[in-house]
């Protein structure tokens, strides 16, 4: 009996201790800005390792709307273009992982993604806010 608890002690702390390599990552997103003011979007990790990852965006702004767009970039230094004449970036030419769309002041969201190595940009596409700041690159590791 004695040798059979020991077991199922081990086998359990085993589990324990392996659970967060199992775990998503959580990335901190807030953005932040007004019109005419600067805007921003910060995540606290910069860096993170390839799996499941999850977003959780915050909204800091005291009446701006914000969303926060995901994808891939094909490399590190690739920029994305913003269509002149509508202030924001063309989503249809681009494979997005996911968006939290039209998060209001102060409201917070959630994105759940798979990630694989390589650079990624989050970024906020309600017009004008892209050119004015509203983007993060992510650089995820193996």
């Amino acid at each position: 009996m004695k040798i059979a608890s020991t077991h199922i002690l081990v086998a359990t702390a085993a589990l324990f201790i392996a659970a967060p390599a199992f775990a998503a990552t959580t990335i901190k997103v807030t953005e932040n800005g007004e019109a005419g003011q600067p805007m921003t979007l910060v995540i606290d990790k910069p860096t993170v390792k390839a799996g499941s990852a999850t977003f959780i965006v915050h909204n800091d702004a005291m009446s701006e709307e914000h969303e926060m767009v995901l994808v891939k970039l094909k490399t590190a230094d690739e920029t994305i273009p913003v269509d002149a004449a509508k202030n924001r970036v063309d989503e249809k030419k681009l494979k997005s992982l996911g968006e939290i769309s039209d998060l209001k002041p102060g409201k917070n969201g959630a994105l759940k993604a798979k990630l694989t190595p390589g650079s990624y940009l989050l970024f906020c596409n309600i017009k004008g806010h892209y050119a004015a700041g509203m983007q993060a690159k992510l650089t995820v590791t193996k």
